[in-house]
């Protein structure tokens, strides 16, 4: 499995401890930034995040920002990009079987690191169930008009 990762200052200290236990995990991870404390702007880690996903250079990604809102937002904005905010394990399972969330987004202010794990064990475990939501998931496609 392969994983970007990325996030903003905010979410910085938060996306290092992720990445130590994927890597113990030995989950593939592509660190797409930031790099330190120092502020930057949110929407550019979420854009090379996304580009990873629909690019197939990753099979998910994950996201953390402050409040986890802004990220989510400037990753939503593109095509077949499906980012789910997720504050607990089940509405990160639930947001991939119902969902079929391709990027989970973290609020890096509001977890402890044990919590944030739990999260993203719970979103990497789960399967989209397909079903009665692949027609849900379908209509959120963007239309081009």
């Amino acid at each position: 499995m392969r994983i970007a990762i990325g996030s903003d200052h905010a979410g910085f200290p938060l996306k290092e401890e992720i990445i130590q236990w994927l890597k113990k995990e030995e989950i593939t991870v592509l660190d797409k930034g930031t790099f330190s404390l120092e502020s930057v702007d949110y929407p550019d880690f979420a854009s090379k995040v996304a580009g990873s996903v629909l690019e197939q250079e990753a099979d998910c990604g994950i996201l953390i920002c402050g409040s986890g809102n802004g990220m989510a937002m400037a990753a939503n904005k593109y095509a077949d990009i499906r980012a789910a905010l997720c504050w607990t394990a089940e509405i990160s399972s639930l947001a991939k079987q119902h969902n079929d969330a391709n990027i989970l987004v973290m609020p890096g202010r509001f977890l402890l690191v044990d919590e944030a794990i739990g999260i993203v064990k719970a979103y990497l475990s789960a399967e989209f169930e397909g079903g009665r939501h692949q027609g849900r998931v379908d209509k959120m496609k963007v239309l081009n008009q």
